[in-house]
């Protein structure tokens, strides 16, 4: 397995992300995942910086680590030719570092371009198309697309990677690991699903890379870990059904009124027994997940996590995972 470092842009100052991504190269991380919001889920994050402003800069600010979308969605706020480009800049100026990450959005991020908010079977429906116009654009020429829900005019990107940027598609169920076994290059994952998976493997031939992502409040003392990790992740406890339909932050404060720490605790390793994070990590080994990235809670707790995780972490890991 490889392990990851995920830059959360509704928690972290934007210059910060930059020097956290920085130091995380150097503490021996694999890869680095970014999300790319226009809201916080919470009021209390309190930040939602332009990730691909700050993927121009970590491509200038790192040299080694692959950066990667933990994902765009290219449905509604940004028009699918236009993630193309800004894909393929990113793949330029990273030399060739760069994956993008690609989901079918929600409600909180989608809503300010005034369209509504489309039911889950027509959201498919334009992420496939979107998927089918930004791969085209990848490979170099005039592009014309009449769609269902989208059109391009004789499209082209000028500035290409040596190498086409690979595409990552989120799934949680089976109809999206369907789509992304078709489509993409690798499957992404919020959750341990082995089913979708198996799907996504045996529909695309195997072999193709699975990428998840941890949540986890590191620290020493174990009480205020639990309470930060319920600060910071409660807004995810009605799952993703209820996630993407929710329009703003207040909403998802409302929503979660009745989430104990407890509740968060059982999905967010908390403290700093080693131990606790390997079990975590291995029911998505058992999923068949072959890439998970680490979600430190809190701006402030970043640099003690990196190196706890350079020292401690990250060697236990590779031990049992390899």
């Amino acid at each position: 397995m490889e392990f990851g470092y995920t830059l959360l842009c509704e928690q972290t100052p934007p210059k910060q992300l930059v020097s956290d991504l920085v130091e995380a190269e150097e503490a021996g991380f694999d890869y680095s995942c970014i999300s790319d919001h226009y809201f916080p889920w919470l009021e209390d994050m309190g930040h939602s910086a332009y990730a691909w402003s700050v993927l121009g800069a970590l491509a200038q600010a790192t040299h080694r680590i692959p950066l990667m979308t933990f994902v765009t969605a290219p449905i509604m706020r940004y028009h699918p030719a236009v993630v193309a480009q800004k894909a393929a800049t990113v793949g330029v100026l990273s030399d060739g570092r760069f994956t993008l990450g690609l989901g079918a959005g929600e409600n909180l991020n989608e809503h300010i371009v005034g369209r509504g908010w489309p039911s889950v079977d027509v959201r498919h429906e334009m992420f496939t198309e979107a998927v089918e116009i930004i791969k085209a654009l990848f490979g170099g020429d005039y592009v014309n697309y009449r769609g269902k829900h989208f059109q391009v005019d004789s499209a082209k990107l000028y500035d290409l990677p040596d190498q086409p940027v690979r595409i990552g598609m989120a799934a949680f169920g089976p109809r999206a690991g369907r789509l992304a076994a078709e489509h993409a290059d690798l499957l992404i994952s919020d959750q341990p699903v082995g089913d979708v998976v198996r799907l996504f493997q045996e529909e695309s031939g195997g072999g193709k890379p699975v990428y998840g992502q941890i949540p986890v409040a590191y620290g020493t003392d174990y009480d205020e870990c639990k309470e930060r990790a319920h600060r910071t992740w409660k807004f995810s406890a009605p799952g993703w059904k209820v996630m993407a339909e929710l329009p703003g932050p207040v909403n998802f404060e409302a929503s979660t009124k009745t989430v104990r720490p407890d509740d968060v605790a059982e999905s967010v390793p908390c403290g700093n027994d080693v131990n606790h994070y390997l079990e975590t990590v291995q029911q998505w080994a058992d999923a068949g997940f072959t890439h998970i990235s680490f979600c430190q809670s809190g701006a402030e707790h970043q640099k003690d996590f990196r190196t706890w995780a350079e020292y401690e972490l990250l060697p236990a890991l590779r031990e049992r995972f390899g």
